[in-house]
């Protein structure tokens, strides 16, 4: 990771011997990063297949048109350049591309994916999603959001160049930045957390802390170096850990409303924060027990600078209001209880099942009627 890394590329390609490249782009982020220039050299010579033209948020459709376009002309690598969507697409064109079974029903669960694929090369073009570094990705199928996860979803390779960062404007740097923040802490509280993951946690929390108002107000090499890299960490937390409640609750609130994921999952970051920090050992989801999460919150807290779950939920919510984003259901359009109960009745019970304290549909509810 270091301004620049967009050159490794090439070296990538030659220790590979590949002579044919599956190009997964976010057209516009591709031209705009400067990704598009910096391989005009290394790809010149190769045989190059592009995909573009998908969705925002990976739809099944588009992964099939991915995976048609592969097999009608298959490459040695995929090489994934753009957001979170572009680098979701090309991992599971990479890991699907030789897969028997249908892609729907692998999506879905109905069937597993056996052995490997093609090579997988990910450039991310925001500080965001940290996807370079999960073994998982998100598909869309019918409006339901569906997670896979399979080692060979993690690419081979991660180039992260936040040069790549600089053209980004405001409101993707801050929805992706808050997303990468997101993760952080999510990741520390996970039931599924360990040491390593926590202190990766840690200090993605302290530089998005420190540098996302500035990566969205006056960006500068420092700031998109540290959210660069505080991305990267916390996608490398949640590899290991997975998310929790808040990005249970995004995916309806970004497919049903249309809220931007990193800003969907911060709407009701501070909230289940306040709300994990009252576990108890009754409603305690983490076998290492309650002491065990109440110190996973307080490592959360103390990273954002505070004393207290409350005060570290005030923090939170003074940093979206500092980089434009909504604070509340009525900023995205959620007005009437009946959207909220919709919304607890749809959520995503597998990412619940990680969060450190039981949510049930009631508790659901309640959280989300405190943010009106």
């Amino acid at each position: 990771m270091k301004p620049g890394a967009i050159g490794d590329v090439e070296q990538v390609l030659a220790q590979r011997d590949a002579q044919s490249v599956f190009l997964v782009a976010d057209e516009q982020a591709f031209n705009q990063s400067g990704a598009r220039a910096a391989l005009r050299e290394p790809l010149a010579d190769r045989r190059i297949v592009t995909f573009t033209g998908f969705e925002p948020n990976p739809k099944l459709h588009d992964l099939e048109r991915g995976l048609d376009a592969f097999r009608g002309s298959p490459c040695d690598v995929v090489l994934a350049i753009g957001g979170g969507t572009a680098m979701d697409l090309g991992k599971m064109v990479a890991a699907m591309a030789k897969q028997n079974s249908s892609t729907r029903d692998i999506v879905q669960g109905k069937a597993t994916m056996d052995g490997f694929g093609v090579p997988c090369i990910a450039v991310p073009t925001t500080a965001g999603t940290g996807s370079e570094a999960t073994h998982f990705a998100v598909i869309y199928v019918d409006g339901l959001k569906y997670s896979i996860a399979h080692d060979s979803l993690l690419p081979n390779y991660a180039v992260v160049d936040p040069d790549l960062t600089d053209s980004l404007p405001a409101p993707i740097t801050a929805s992706s930045g808050l997303d990468a923040l997101a993760q952080a802490i999510e990741s520390t509280w996970s039931v599924n957390s360990t040491d390593q993951s926590r202190y990766m946690a840690s200090q993605a929390i302290r530089l998005a802390m420190t540098h996302l108002e500035d990566a969205v107000r006056c960006p500068g090499p420092e700031s998109r170096l540290a959210m660069a890299k505080a991305a990267h960490l916390a996608g490398k937390a949640i590899n290991v850990s997975l998310t929790t409640a808040p990005h249970a609750l995004s995916y309806i609130i970004t497919s049903r409303y249309g809220v931007p994921h990193g800003c969907a999952v911060a709407l009701t970051l501070g909230a289940i924060l306040e709300y994990n920090s009252q576990v108890t050992m009754d409603d305690c989801m983490d076998p290492r027990g309650p002491e065990h999460v109440l110190t996973a919150i307080q490592e959360v807290v103390r990273g954002l600078g505070c004393a207290t779950a409350e005060r570290a939920r005030d923090r939170l919510t003074n940093l979206q209001r500092a980089v434009n984003c909504p604070t509340r259901l009525g900023d995205v359009g959620i007005a009437t209880q009946t959207e909220v109960q919709l919304i607890a009745e749809q959520v995503n019970t597998q990412r619940l099942e990680n969060n450190p304290r039981h949510m049930t549909p009631a508790a659901v509810t309640n959280v989300l009627q405190c943010l009106f």
